[in-house]
């Protein structure tokens, strides 16, 4: 076994990890990310940050800003998370990952301040970010919030902007369990006098927003109302155009704060999203005949912008490969799903995922009919097995699904 998976066994099995184990590893402070970043010379005051929130679309909109970004001729440094292939995914320079030598030299020198505060997975993983971008000199980074805003480990930087997507119910046992509840976690990231763009005007947070960003002497954007035109981008989706204007209205804000990025740039940068930056799972097509199709959709809002993407397709019958996490509220999901399509219910090894034969029972008081798989491979096995060329499959519902597809 090499170093580098040595090393990744270490984080995984030593620390807490939302991915695998939920709400449990969630701390509800900062406490211990301050003091990581104290005892490593504290690296997020020595980067130019943008910090982005939301509940869908803040993976998309990052990559972009990082895509134009690095057109402007700028040293990026990208922060998103989960992952869907390999760890180092969630943290790249300019496209490209942390080596396997950083990551490994970088526990290993700090096992025994692991060890003393014992951080969550992501605390540990946002260290080791902020520290490598400090170190490699980056001249501006992308951070996406891991879970909410307010209490999220990213939340001790102070960017020169900050997003927030959109808002939607999600993780409603630790951010609260109302659109109102939710908005003013994510507006947590909302910092004195600095800028911040909100992707989308919703009755719900609209008001919200805008009274703190008002409090806290800070210029506010809504996206969609301020951001006319149409950009072009690479990455595949209808979906992806709120995602352009938010990132647009960003780079405007930037530019009204000195940085300098071009028209011509701008432009480019938003159609070499998936060379710049090596995006994964976005409405990914795998294959054509038959078209296969994965997207990272984990919640209602975002499998409802899934099922608006498909009337745009033309197919002879849909087949959805599907798996929900445990804490996701799957009812809202399942009964806005087409009746008419043949589903694979699957789940993998990771714990978080709801049994396949468990998801397969609640989807059939929503008349949704298919057959229950214990793995992703299985599951998509079968779909390759019972369609026509002419047919669609689409995979979704989670990451840990798309990941295992990828």
């Amino acid at each position: 076994m090499s170093r580098y998976q040595q090393t990744l066994d270490y984080l995984y099995t030593q620390l807490p990890q939302y991915q695998i184990i939920g709400g449990k590893a969630y701390k509800a402070d900062l406490s211990n990310i301050t003091e990581i970043c104290n005892l490593l010379g504290n690296p997020q005051d020595k980067i130019r940050t943008i910090h982005v929130a939301g509940t869908n679309g803040k993976g998309s909109t990052s990559h972009l800003l990082a895509s134009v970004l690095q057109e402007a001729g700028y040293k990026v440094g990208l922060y998103t998370s989960p992952h869907l292939r390999d760890f180092r995914e969630r943290i790249k320079i300019n496209g490209k990952m942390i080596s396997k030598k950083k990551v490994v030299r970088f526990v290993e020198k700090n096992k025994d301040l692991l060890q003393e505060v014992n951080p969550s997975f992501f605390e540990w993983t946002v260290g080791l970010a902020f520290h490598y971008f400090a170190k490699q000199k980056t001249d501006i980074c992308i951070i996406e919030t891991g879970l909410g805003g307010r209490l999220d480990s990213t939340n001790i930087i102070s960017p020169d902007v900050s997003v927030i997507t959109n808002i939607s119910l999600e993780h409603v046992n630790l951010l609260g369990d109302t659109i109102e509840e939710i908005a003013l976690e994510k507006a947590g990231i909302i910092k004195e006098s600095t800028p911040v763009v909100f992707g989308e005007t919703q009755s719900e947070t609209s008001g919200l927003f805008t009274k703190i960003a008002k409090e806290k002497g800070s210029k506010f954007y809504f996206a969609d109302k301020s951001i006319a035109k149409n950009y072009k981008t690479d990455l595949k989706g209808k979906y992806q155009t709120k995602n352009v204007k938010t990132a647009v209205q960003t780079i405007i804000a930037l530019s009204e704060i000195g940085w300098e990025i071009t028209e011509k740039e701008l432009k480019k940068g938003l159609k070499k999203v998936v060379k710049n930056t090596n995006i994964l799972g976005r409405w990914q097509v795998l294959s054509k005949n038959p078209k296969i199709i994965v997207d990272v959709a984990h919640n209602s809002n975002g499998i409802k912008q899934v099922l608006e993407e498909l009337q745009l397709e033309v197919f002879e019958n849909l087949h959805f490969v599907i798996g929900i996490a445990q804490d996701k509220d799957s009812t809202s999901v399942l009964e806005i799903l087409p009746k008419n399509a043949t589903y694979y219910f699957c789940n993998s090894d990771n714990p978080r995922l709801m049994k396949s034969k468990e998801l397969q029972s609640q989807a059939a008081k929503f008349n949704l009919k298919g057959k229950a798989f214990k793995t992703v491979e299985e599951a998509l096995d079968s779909a390759k097995n019972n369609v026509d060329e002419s047919d669609l499959i689409m995979v979704t519902g989670s990451n840990f699904i798309v990941a295992e597809v990828v």
